[in-house]
């Protein structure tokens, strides 16, 4: 099914609109502009990849208006695959970068609008009154000498960050969306099923990860949704969270905690689990079974109206209760799409209310260094009926390998 841009793009508008902004850029290589028009992000790599005046590279858009690319040529050869479709303009090696940037984003300001706000087709008017400064928007993740180049150009002009807006598009998931995310989390439960055998002691955490990052490959993702993550954590194992992965031989009588994701036509998938090796103790028995009921519990307070703080202070009371509070460190969890982290978060801070066709991850753990380690995490959906479903089908049963 192909995704419909032109219908982002209108709600796109209307936003603009309402906060009475002129002209708005968005970065290449950024999720936002791969949302709102379908060219392609790359795969991200460890150091940056660059190319001369790439700062440059995006769109402009505005309402009642096309957007207007501007990629450098180095960009267009070797990495849009699908090409672009709308306007281009192109900076070579020897052009001037800033020189082409102000000439497209003066040509971009000349356009007609298509239809001027309370106005009618045709209507060019424009949408402040007389006098009114130009509003310019930029994401937060623009690269700063674009930003800079913009307020040189126009030293006048309000700035603004537009995430709150691009967000507020974003993270309710349409029936599509919610369909490619699926598909991300079923791979994500296919690869669990097939490693877990292979979770015994004397096998390097480090060969566990690269199996799992060929398998999301083989099934058709074209990278992990981020760094893959295998680590041992119990009894007198000194190591914490912070080390997700290493050469390391993996112990007897470990928890050996997962955490990864694949990618589906551009939308992630994040997933956790937990694996035994040999008997465990009492003790991780507990704990494992504390960690599953906090998971429960942030599932069912995560109905229409409630927020993101509110869903972390139900997880986290559960593992407070049983007496583990400090070890469980981080938040709850976080909305996730397009990027595997996005707004709102499910956290203390975030009082942002939920609403039906929001995802997000529910990812409780206990990490008590030397002693136990215990996660999980799945992604959730908060449906039209008020019901928060895990999108996962891999069950949350406690998984022992002899």
């Amino acid at each position: 099914m192909p995704i419909d841009y032109v219908s982002r793009r209108a709600r796109l508008d209307e936003r603009l609109d309402a906060a009475g902004i002129d002209v708005l850029f968005l970065p290449a290589s950024q999720t936002d502009l791969e949302y709102f028009t379908g060219l392609e992000r790359g795969a991200p790599s460890f150091g940056n990849i660059g190319y001369t005046n790439h700062w440059i590279s995006g769109a402009f858009f505005a309402p009642g208006k096309e957007p207007l690319f501007v990629l450098t040529r180095h960009h267009q050869e070797f990495h849009l695959p699908g090409g672009v479709a709308g306007d281009i303009v192109t900076a070579t090696e020897s052009d001037d970068g800033a020189e082409v940037f102000r000439r497209a984003f003066d040509a971009f300001n000349a356009r007609p609008r298509r239809v001027a706000v309370g106005g009618a087709p045709g209507d060019e008017s424009c949408v402040h009154e007389s006098g009114a400064k130009e509003r310019i928007a930029v994401s937060g993740r623009t690269w700063a000498e674009t930003t800079l180049q913009l307020r040189e150009h126009r030293p006048d002009a309000q700035f603004t960050v537009a995430d709150g807006i691009l967000n507020s598009i974003r993270r309710i998931k349409d029936a599509h969306e919610i369909e490619l995310m699926t598909e991300a989390s079923r791979m994500v439960d296919e690869v669990m099923a097939a490693v877990s055998d292979r979770v015994v002691a004397g096998i390097t955490e480090l060969e566990l990860a690269s199996e799992i990052d060929l398998r999301i490959r083989q099934l058709g993702s074209p990278s992990s949704s981020f760094d893959t993550a295998v680590w041992a954590m119990g009894k007198g194992i000194e190591r914490d969270a912070s080390e997700r992965l290493s050469r390391k031989a993996l112990p007897d009588r470990a928890g050996v905690n997962f955490d990864f994701g694949a990618v589906v036509e551009g939308y992630c998938s994040d997933f956790g689990r937990t694996v035994h090796i040999g008997q465990p103790d009492e003790e991780y028995e507990r704990v494992y079974d504390i960690v599953m009921a906090a998971q429960e519990a942030g599932r069912k307070a995560a109905v229409p109206g409630a927020t993101g703080g509110d869903v972390h202070r139900a997880t986290r009371a559960v593992i407070e209760e049983a007496g583990y509070g400090d070890w469980f460190r981080h938040r709850t969890g976080h909305n996730i799409g397009k990027d595997v982290h996005e707004l709102p978060y499910i956290s203390e801070e975030d009082e942002t209310p939920l609403e039906p066709g929001m995802m997000f991850t529910i990812e409780p753990s206990v990490f008590w260094p030397g002693r136990v380690g215990v996660r999980v995490e799945d992604v959730f959906l908060l449906t039209e009926s008020g019901e928060t479903v895990k999108i996962n089908e891999l069950d949350n049963e406690m998984r022992v390998n002899d």
